[in-house]
């Protein structure tokens, strides 16, 4: 019952606020790229048994950026998409049963904006959500698994670099610089390293175990919890993204945390179509590193990038939003048939 009602309040506030709701393909011949993800293959065939090559969506995200080059302006998505080969809700690896490798997103897009008014989108969208959901007029509090948590915009922002700082004691900016000193510091905190592992390796090793169970979460007992965007990493953590004018080593791209819970993945947009062919290629080289499936490029997506106007656009969990909304530690008790009732 709750998650419809989230469903009805996130229409609500897209479609007072002038967006155009998309339905994309979740079956495409290009699926995202990203290093770390594993598509679903599938083919499609022609009436005569020609097959096509076929995979389901990660992420909206490239058929969502077509439209923003075909003309339109705002433009939001509420989609199934899929990951493979990630830990199921309650296995190894999937701490607090976050994972189900069928999930639903939400994705909007913004022309003529950059990430800092998503920064705005997703503070308001949220804090709305939860005061009307909840039915408690101008309060947008609540709480989960005993730590209250206090919605209200606007958020704390804390640029990735001031998290290394203030949770690990690491300089990310000098280790940037300086992979071999960043992978000694590592190893001095504890951090297994070896000389093969590159910066990103790295990077989140010491981001898994020393900063993101601290995010969003109360600094004292008896606190309460605030959302926090974390903003401005590597560009090496972000293909898809505008670097910062003022400091070409980061990106402009954040992500939003409650409760050491990520909700949420946005950029400036990239819209450059050589330079995005350049990061794309760079991936495919990663994946082969990593051992993975090499994915085809999406020329349609080149195109696009290269005649959109400059933009914005955020990924957001909802299942996960459900879950700090009806109390729940586990992805499983917010989904109809989680999949190790399908498969299990």
């Amino acid at each position: 019952l709750m998650r419809g009602r989230i469903l009805v309040e996130i229409r609500r506030f897209f479609f007072e606020r002038d967006f155009i709701e998309a339905e994309t393909p979740i079956v495409v011949a290009c699926p995202g790229m990203e290093p770390n993800l594993d598509p679903f293959r599938t083919e499609v065939k022609e009436m005569d048994g020609v097959g096509h090559p076929a995979f389901l969506i990660t992420s909206p995200e490239c058929s969502l950026k077509k439209l923003l080059a075909g003309g339109l302006e705002k433009v939001f998505e509420i989609t199934k998409c899929f990951r493979n080969r990630e830990p199921w809700s309650g296995q190894a690896g999937d701490e607090g049963g976050r994972h189900n490798p069928e999930f639903t997103m939400i994705e909007w897009y913004r022309a003529g904006t950059d990430y800092t008014v998503l920064m705005e989108d997703t503070e308001s969208l949220v804090s709305t959500v939860v005061t009307n959901v909840l039915g408690r007029p101008h309060c947008s509090r609540t709480t989960w698994q005993g730590i209250p948590i206090d919605f209200s915009a606007p958020w704390p922002r804390l640029s990735v670099a001031e998290a290394f700082q203030q949770y690990a004691r690491i300089d990310l900016l000098t280790g940037i610089d300086n992979p071999d000193q960043f992978r000694s510091v590592a190893a001095k905190k504890g951090i297994e390293v070896s000389e093969n592992d590159l910066i990103n390796d790295v990077f989140f090793r010491i981001f898994l175990q020393d900063i993101e169970p601290k995010l969003g979460m109360p600094s004292t007992e008896g606190e309460v919890a605030r959302p926090v965007i974390l903003y401005d990493y590597p560009k090496s953590m972000a293909a898809l993204a505008r670097l910062k004018p003022e400091d070409e080593r980061l990106a402009e791209r954040f992500e939003v945390y409650c409760c050491g819970l990520e909700l949420g993945n946005a950029f400036s947009e990239l819209t450059d179509a050589k330079e995005q062919r350049h990061r794309l290629e760079e991936e495919q080289a990663e994946r082969q590193r990593l051992g993975k499936a090499i994915l085809p490029i999406d020329e349609q997506f080149l195109e696009a990038v290269g005649t959109m106007p400059e933009s914005a656009g955020i990924a957001f969990g909802l299942d996960r939003l459900v879950m700090l909304l009806t109390d729940s530690r586990d992805i499983r008790d917010v989904l109809f048939f989680p999949a190790e009732d399908l498969f299990m």
